[in-house]
């Protein structure tokens, strides 16, 4: 089993995109959410400076409603409340693979945590991928030693790509003509082929890839 950690750049249109980024130092925690057709039960917590603004700024939001503080400290604020923002129960839906609870979110961008097998894992990476998310992976552990250095869905595009004569010069195929081929769309491809290249430049780089380091460079 593999047990990791994922940033994820919120969308710009949510309110927890609009709160986290008006209290760039707090730190919010969805403790517990559900989805109920077009809006989500959720039970929030706040660890901020200044819980009153972030209590104020939660009633003032369009997306919120039947707002209610639970508890309240000098530093911290427990809240339950509904919301019309329903995008990270869709976005669930789409992984098939849910982050776990607590899902912290900090300046825009949200961090969960999921424990699954290496297959569920790399299905969870190809679809974020497919998606178009931006993401970055913090932690990693559990994992048993592999020798695959780039997902299937990587693999795959680059295997297209080679076959078709994208990466010929000049090329033989355009990226939209390779999206085409592997039924993806072009910013789809372009994303999992710059972070495959990326990959396999830094695998080569730093030595995995039979060199222990770039040559040296003298009299500069």
């Amino acid at each position: 089993m593999i047990g990791a950690r994922f940033r994820i750049r919120l969308p710009t249109d949510l309110y927890v995109t609009d709160l986290s980024r008006s209290f760039p130092d707090a730190t919010f925690r969805l403790l517990s959410g559900v989805r109920t057709g077009d809006t989500a039960s959720e039970l929030g917590e706040a660890v901020t400076a200044d819980p009153s603004a972030v209590a104020s700024a939660f009633r003032a939001h369009d997306a919120i409603y039947e707002f209610e503080v639970l508890n309240q400290t000098d530093d911290r604020l427990l809240t339950t409340y509904e919301t019309t923002d329903v995008d990270l129960y869709a976005f669930v839906e789409d992984v098939e693979f849910p982050p776990e609870f607590p899902i912290e979110v900090r300046d825009g961008h949200y961090e969960f945590d999921l424990t699954g097998t290496r297959e569920e894992f790399d299905q969870f990476r190809e679809t974020l991928e497919d998606i178009g998310a931006p993401y970055e992976l913090l932690s990693k552990v559990g994992e048993e030693r592999s020798d695959r250095l780039l997902t299937r869905r990587q693999e795959e595009l680059l295997a297209a790509g080679l076959r078709e004569g994208y990466f010929e010069v000049p090329r033989g195929c355009t990226l939209a003509d390779l999206a085409d081929t592997m039924d993806v769309d072009k910013s789809t491809a372009s994303g999992v082929i710059r972070r495959a290249q990326a990959r396999l430049v830094a695998w080569y780089l730093t030595g995995a890839g039979g060199r222990s380091a770039l040559p040296e460079e003298h009299g500069r």
